[in-house]
């Protein structure tokens, strides 16, 4: 308030003296005589008039600058929630993976920007087994301690998604038939290896199957989703707890 009063005092004073200064010029030159009267109009008049118009102007201005802040900070406060609100559907509300959707849907998108990759499809072993012997929370915690093992057993960068009740996904950007396969196994291992114990201090062995294919150039995601399927149904029948990368499709020319 008292910027405002003090900017529109600026402009009456300002306004007062221009009126003064044109007084003093043209007056004298048509031959006229300055008067107490001519004084005060010339002062008065610019100091009444220029003083409650300028001070509206600039509180409508004032106004206007803290309505566009306000709108900025709402568009951006509702930029940040829509952000969230994308991310959030785009997760698996247990693990925090993406979900089947996204998972694909980020695959398709990287594989048309990379030359090479895997993809590897993990399933828990026995999963029925667990949900039927100790209940659907103790099999949701198990599921939550797959997908950690996972998530550990990935490179920084690599995709990874929960795809299926206890079917996940990870795509392996660039990697090599050596790399794919170093890295399966190192998820196989980080799940055997996870100590779940949700009742009575008992141990649940935990352990997955993985089926892998490499891809190349032209390979499309249904392709890829077939190869992979193939690899971890070979790898339930071999006894699970088993990791089989292996690249069926044909290499492009």
């Amino acid at each position: 308030m008292k910027s405002l009063i003090l900017r529109s005092a600026i402009v009456a004073v300002s306004a007062a003296i221009a009126s003064v200064l044109i007084v003093l010029a043209v007056v004298p030159a048509l031959g006229g005589v300055i008067d107490g009267n001519a004084w005060m109009m010339c002062i008065l008049c610019p100091l009444a008039t220029a003083w409650p118009a300028s001070a509206y102007t600039f509180w409508q201005s004032d106004r206007l600058k803290l309505a566009h802040r306000e709108l900025a900070r709402t568009h951006a406060q509702l930029a940040a929630a829509h952000r969230r609100l994308e991310e959030k559907a785009s997760r698996d509300d247990m693990t925090g993976m993406l979900n089947r959707e996204s998972f694909f849907a980020t695959l398709d998108a990287t594989r048309r920007q990379s030359d090479r990759g895997a993809l590897l499809i993990i399933d828990a072993d026995h999963f029925k087994k667990i949900n039927d012997s100790f209940g659907h929370l103790t099999g949701d915690d198990a599921l939550m301690e797959i997908a950690a093992a996972i998530t550990r057993g990935v490179r920084s960068g690599d995709i990874v998604g929960r795809i299926g009740g206890e079917e996940f996904g990870a795509f392996l950007i660039g990697a090599s038939d050596k790399e794919a396969a170093c890295v399966a196994e190192r998820i196989r291992r980080e799940v055997e290896l996870t100590r779940f114990r949700p009742v009575d201090e008992r141990t649940i062995p935990l352990t997955v199957s993985i089926g892998g294919t490499l891809f190349p150039a032209n390979a499309n995601v249904s392709e890829l989703m077939r190869v992979a399927d193939r690899r971890l149904y070979e790898a339930k029948n071999r006894g699970r707890n088993l990791a089989i990368v292996e690249q069926d499709l044909p290499k492009a020319a």
